[in-house]
């Protein structure tokens, strides 16, 4: 199982910067940053590709109904990001998500020769992700729960006779009480959202238990152990006290691959 690393893209560029460059040197085989709403997570991702030569560069994701095709290919054009290590994110609430995401998959692949990512929560999202992506992004999901979706996705991909995209698994990482803390109110947000609510009580567990929450640095191995053999790369999301530099060091040296 692959290991990747993720950043708030509203973080400061020397944060993505010193991350991705160390992210690299200790064999994580992505990095990635989000799009939170005003912040343009293609520009923050073009900070990690100024730093690497090897990783997959992933923005989890991109919200369709806000910005189009059009504007997303512009926008990855305008950052000169490298094509061949991009690892394009989108999705799509509701209404009308699954038609917004099959028609804004085929428009991106249309014009972008890069892998396309989405993001999927429910059974439906994950059979259409199976039947056009080159991945799939899980999020706030519980090692059994992403079982359950990639057999969703597998069933996508069989009707489109296709061989299964790639799972990726977007996993909160913290450590020490204040990163815990911060993590815990992380959850409260995302509950209050009306999809996600909905995908916590499908799977019957609190945003907290789908995280890793460690107090010391020896107990994200054991908690990464979870995950071997149900996705292909974990993400581990960086949750910090107070976001410095030295926090984000040290969670990307504390959860290394092995």
């Amino acid at each position: 199982m692959a290991r990747g690393f993720a950043l708030f893209a509203g973080t400061t560029p020397e944060i993505i910067r010193a991350s991705a460059k160390e992210a690299e040197a200790l064999g994580y085989s992505s990095f990635w940053v989000n799009h939170p709403g005003p912040v343009d997570g293609l520009v923050a991702l073009a900070h990690a590709a100024g730093e690497t030569k090897r990783l997959e560069l992933g923005i989890g994701v991109i919200p369709l109904h806000t910005r189009g095709p059009e504007a997303i290919v512009q926008g990855v054009r305008a950052t000169a990001l490298p094509l061949g290590r991009l690892l394009l994110g989108v999705g799509s609430p509701n209404p009308n998500s699954l038609g917004r995401v099959r028609d804004g998959v085929a428009a991106l692949k249309s014009q972008l020769k890069t892998r396309v990512i989405v993001a999927a929560l429910g059974p439906k999202m994950c059979r259409l992700a199976g039947e056009v992506a080159d991945g799939v992004l899980f999020n706030w999901l519980t090692p059994e729960h992403a079982r359950v979706s990639a057999g969703w996705v597998g069933d996508g991909a069989k009707a489109a006779g296709r061989k299964s995209p790639k799972l990726f698994a977007y996993v909160r990482l913290a450590l020490g009480a204040k990163a815990c803390d911060k993590l815990a109110e992380e959850g409260g947000r995302y509950t209050a959202i009306p999809a996600y609510g909905a995908h916590f009580e499908r799977m019957g567990v609190k945003p907290v238990d789908t995280c890793i929450g460690a107090q010391k640095a020896g107990e994200i191995s054991a908690a990464l152990g979870q995950w071997q053999g149900v996705v292909d790369e974990v993400v581990l999301r960086a949750i910090t006290g107070d976001d410095t530099i030295e926090e984000n060091l040290a969670l990307v040296r504390a959860a290394k691959p092995a």
